[in-house]
């Protein structure tokens, strides 16, 4: 286990010489029981051109309404707002600002100890006075490191490949590969850390990203009375 810290270490390392080309993304995300059927999205990103979170370079807050096949499959419609800062910029307010209607379907599979994530999403964005339609598809997957499966206090790897495509001409919008660690401290608690690589039509960036992953349960417990 110690082995995995210190690569993961040794890169961190390595990133914080280059902290103008690197960025930094601090994460939350939630999936919020109702029901047996239906949850509620909630996702915050902190985004920054650099690695010390002091140079804001996308903050975007995102909620939907998720409804669950089984529990290997779910679909989500939602609603997002991203505000966009340039680099160093003096102004307080955004330069540019997005509001995105979105649908995403998930589903999950398990071969051997690896769990495999499909993610389609379809996005509508408003930015500003323009209008663009973008296709996603992720694929992601899980390695427990100390135990068969992920469960309370086990540490596992993950690592996607994400494609974006544009609904218009320049149909190539973006690709992002992640690979990290994370730690699962209960059912629903799980922290985890790594390094995004983006690439852009003519650019490229690495991000390093830590992300908290807490789901909540509003169902009603059943309570049994004794007599």
């Amino acid at each position: 286990m110690k082995i995995y810290f210190s690569i993961f270490l040794f890169w961190v390392s390595v990133l914080a010489f280059g902290q103008d080309e690197t960025g930094n993304w601090l994460m939350y995300f939630g999936t919020n029981k109702i029901n047996e059927k239906f949850s509620i999205h909630t996702e915050i990103q902190y985004r920054n051109h650099t690695i010390a979170p002091i140079n804001i370079d996308q903050l975007l807050l995102r909620t939907g309404l998720n409804y669950h096949f089984d529990k290997n499959a779910f679909a989500t419609v939602g609603y997002a707002y991203i505000s966009n800062h340039l680099y160093d910029s003096d102004r307080k307010s955004p330069e540019v600002e997005e509001h995105r209607i979105w649908q995403q379907f998930i589903t999950t599979n398990n071969l051997w100890r690896l769990k495999f994530e499909h993610r389609y999403r379809i996005e509508e964005r408003f930015i500003e006075n323009e209008f663009n339609t973008r296709f996603r598809y992720r694929l992601m997957v899980f390695l427990p490191i100390n135990k068969p499966k992920i469960e309370e206090g086990t540490l596992f790897l993950g690592v996607y490949d994400e494609i974006f495509i544009n609904g218009k001409e320049e149909l190539f919008d973006r690709n992002r590969l992640y690979g990290g660690l994370g730690y699962q401290f209960s059912e629903n608690l799980n922290l985890q850390a790594g390094i995004l690589y983006q690439r852009l039509r003519n650019t490229g960036k690495t991000f390093l990203q830590f992300g908290v992953v807490f789901n909540t349960d509003f169902r009603k417990k059943e309570s049994y009375q004794v007599n």
